[in-house]
């Protein structure tokens, strides 16, 4: 036994304690035992290493199989989650309990602890690569918020919103790691003289909510909302930049393109699904019923909250348990027409919005369409300026009464180029 072992045998890490950990530091941290959300990370020069989070820690998981630590026929040994992710639920268990185990029983502690590397000597990765990328719409407060904005005087849902998970399909290809600089994008928008072309000068946020895919299926088939589970590996947050003077002009008739393809920023860490078994909460009613394929019973979201920070300043905490559209009947509405999905599919929750305005999750709301500027650093503010960072974190809760952080996710505006 080593000495560190030594001096803490019998106080922070008994074998077989549940929840506890012997990773020092590691115990009420967010990142704790119970969570374990897995990233891929680089430390100097080598090559991109699959690891799981434990405090302020990385357990380099690809180093574990080598040492036939943990078993995943390989896969962990990969410089992304994909091939891991494919496995399926049952070897996602399997792994996660047998981690569980690595770092709960002091009797493996000699054979991990040379396994864990800080995470001040990591740089993080894209965890997966990226399949297909899938972004809905589905806080009712957000979508009610931006009809009101971008259609004055009307209604502010229109009539197949409360009917149908509406959605977009995205650009897989500028999906990036938190961290990435985002370069203010340049295309058409309208202005009183006509159209022109240059930098956007309305650039946006929309703090979000991702499921990452793991077990694929056939083309043709049809992906039911119980079997939401069995093809959902874990979840990541979002920021969906948007350049609203772009969409606003080029979105009618046919929805959002240039405007938002620009980039789509993901945290670093996915957080298992298991992880969140305590964060499922009753989602809101929905009237009009809904039709047979996105009954999904029970009916539940998840008690995940999450905060915004512009240059450091919280301006706003959306609630994402009142997403009106569940991520099973998104998934079940994805595949409703036979779309396949593939290891690595992303779906986003769309923009994540309360019913109050310290709640939205878009600077569009929070300035309603720039018209009410916020302060922000003693300065009146309402879209984004070069510089400026912005950085969207969240909560869940976890077993007995613990939270669980998911992964931030941040970005710095760059000047156009």
């Amino acid at each position: 036994m080593s000495e560190r072992a030594e001096r803490s045998e019998g106080r922070e890490g008994m074998p077989g304690q549940p929840g506890m950990t012997w990773v020092d530091g590691a115990n009420g941290s967010p990142y704790g035992v119970t969570n374990l959300p897995y990233g891929v990370f680089r430390q100097g020069g080598r090559e991109p290493r699959i690891g799981v989070r434990i405090g302020e820690f990385v357990l380099d998981l690809a180093g574990a199989e080598s040492a036939d630590l943990v078993l995943a026929g390989g896969a962990l040994g990969r410089p992304t989650l994909n091939d891991f992710m494919a496995l399926g639920r049952p070897q996602w268990t399997s792994v996660r309990q047998r981690t569980v185990e690595l770092l709960t029983d002091e009797t493996h502690r000699p054979a991990v602890e040379p396994l864990l590397v800080p995470l001040s000597q990591v740089d993080m990765a894209l965890p997966f690569e990226v399949a297909d990328y899938v972004d809905f719409y589905s806080s009712e407060q957000h979508a009610s918020n931006v009809g009101q904005i971008f259609r004055p005087g009307q209604p502010p849902l229109l009539p197949n919103w409360k009917h149908v998970p509406i959605g977009y399909h995205g650009r897989a290809g500028t999906v990036v790691v938190s961290g990435t600089p985002v370069v203010r994008p340049t295309g058409q928008r309208a202005t009183p003289q006509g159209p022109t072309t240059g930098p956007s000068v309305r650039l946006d946020i929309e703090a979000e909510v991702g499921f990452v895919v793991g077990t694929p299926s056939a083309l043709g088939d049809r992906v039911a909302v119980d079997d939401f589970a069995d093809h959902v590996f874990g979840v990541v947050l979002v920021n969906d930049w948007s350049a609203r003077d772009i969409q606003a002009w080029e979105y009618q008739p046919l929805g959002p393109f240039l405007g938002k393809s620009f980039a789509t920023s993901v945290s670093a860490w996915v957080t298992p699904l298991d992880a969140l078994a305590d964060a499922f909460v009753p989602a809101p009613d929905q009237d009009p019923p809904v039709q047979e394929y996105l009954h999904d019973t029970p009916h539940l979201g998840l008690d995940l909250r999450l905060a915004v920070e512009w240059n450091g300043e919280r301006v706003a905490e959306p609630p994402f348990a009142g997403m009106y559209w569940t991520p099973a009947q998104q998934l079940a509405h994805l595949t409703v027409n036979g779309a396949s999905l593939r290891t690595g599919d992303l779906f986003a929750s769309g923009t994540v919005s309360g019913s109050d305005r310290g709640q939205v999750g878009s600077f569009l709301e929070l300035t309603w369409g720039g018209t009410e500027p916020v302060k922000v650093g003693g300065a009146e503010r309402t879209f984004l300026e070069d510089g400026d960072t912005v950085v969207i974190s969240a909560t869940a809760p976890g077993p007995d009464g613990t939270t669980i952080a998911l992964g931030e996710v941040t970005g710095t505006i760059r000047p156009a180029r």
